[in-house]
């Protein structure tokens, strides 16, 4: 692969997914340390990949808790109802003043950044940055999904926003505070060569009226690395047991905020939020929760008031593009990394130019069914 790609398109795109992590040449550069060329990583660091463990996801994530239910809704108004959900959405403006944008090669496929905010996390001391960055690919056939998790620390070169922040590398959630919602839009697109057609933004600490009005949710708890059980390190410092249990909302909340107790880090955060959402899906789907027409209305309420959506997002005809889709239909992988170095005393996820590079033209040309039937390796699933 090289570093810049036809997308299909008439004209040329730069991706810079395969760009060295050198680059850039501002106060946030970092030096020739830890650049990755050709897929290998040079200067400090192992070059070793840090994965996330697990197989083939079976179950869905973020959109899903809103469409899932939505076939089942004649019962309390059908697509009314959903109308004036749509209507109820609180809109951002994600795409104003963006120019040179990647092509939108192939009509019909669906591609949604998804930020997950977690603004009230006790561990958050950098202000406005996303804590969960994921894309979300819906072919043209409507026939599978494929949702990519890129790290928040993702060594990747961010534009300048015309003001204070001159452009350079940096980490991947710093665009938000450098530049809002465009930004991180333009700096995802820079660098996978994807174009963004929708963003939805979940806050967190709203997810933790979603899991009551679900009246809990079943999760397999993980302990803390080397020990029998998961010692919050947050106020009330609550001790979780090992393995499958009922958490309400301000435990499942208190739980997937952990990350300094696992050798994984913030890879064991990012995958705990995401059986989160999954445990989520699950319960929504539940016979208990389609049947009860109160019971949905409130969980349906609850999800509107949790998420925000662009100013052209229409919940109608996503929920038609979702409708023919099963879990089994679903795809987990994570932006294709190379492990952590340590570049100007941050730690940083270094790419994996190459095979990053390819990924994203698979999503950028609809390809991706075969992509992942020829690496199968990069599957990283979560369940």
């Amino acid at each position: 692969m090289t570093d810049s790609y036809r997308s299909g398109s008439s004209r040329s795109y730069r991706a810079t997914a395969g760009v060295p992590a050198g680059g850039g040449g501002t106060a946030a550069s970092s030096s020739r340390s830890g650049a990755t060329r050709g897929g290998r990583t040079y200067g400090r660091g192992s070059g070793q990949r840090v994965t996330p463990p697990g197989t083939k996801a079976r179950r869905f994530v973020i959109i899903a808790l809103v469409i899932s239910a939505l076939a089942t809704l004649g019962g309390i108004g059908g697509w009314g109802y959903l109308k004036s959900l749509n209507d109820g959405l609180d809109r951002l403006d994600a795409f104003s003043d963006l120019d040179d944008r990647p092509d939108k090669v192939v009509e019909g496929s669906l591609n949604v950044l998804v930020l997950g905010s977690d603004s009230r996390n006790p561990d958050s001391t950098e202000g406005s940055r996303a804590d969960t960055i994921m894309m979300l690919h819906i072919p043209d056939n409507g026939a599978s999904a494929y949702t990519v998790s890129l790290p928040r620390d993702l060594w990747v070169e961010v534009p300048s926003n015309g003001a204070d922040w001159p452009g350079g590398m940096s980490k991947l959630n710093s665009a938000l505070s450098h530049g809002g919602l465009p930004l991180m839009v333009q700096t995802v697109e820079n660098y996978t060569g994807v174009r963004i057609d929708h963003l939805i933004e979940i806050d967190f600490d709203g997810l933790k009226e979603v899991v009551d009005a679900l009246g809990g949710v079943t999760m397999d708890v993980e302990p803390a690395s080397g020990f029998d059980t998961l010692v919050s390190i947050h106020k009330p410092y609550r001790e979780f047991a090992a393995g499958k249990q009922e958490l309400n909302g301000e435990e499942a909340l208190d739980y997937v905020r952990q990350r300094k107790q696992f050798d994984m880090g913030d890879f064991a955060r990012m995958k705990h939020q995401q059986e989160l959402l999954m445990a989520m899906m699950d319960k929504a789907t539940s016979a208990g929760i389609i049947t009860d027409p109160n019971a949905l209305t409130s969980f349906l309420q609850s999800v509107i008031d949790t998420v925000r959506v662009d100013e052209n997002f229409d919940l109608m005809s996503t929920a038609l593009q979702f409708s023919n889709l099963r879990s089994d239909d679903l795809v987990f992988l994570t932006s294709p990394h190379l492990g952590s170095e340590t570049i100007n005393g941050e730690d940083v996820v270094i790419s994996d130019g190459d095979t990053a590079v390819g990924m994203y033209q698979a999503i950028t040309n609809d390809q991706m069914s075969t992509w992942v039937k020829e690496n199968p390796d990069a599957v990283k699933g979560i369940g």
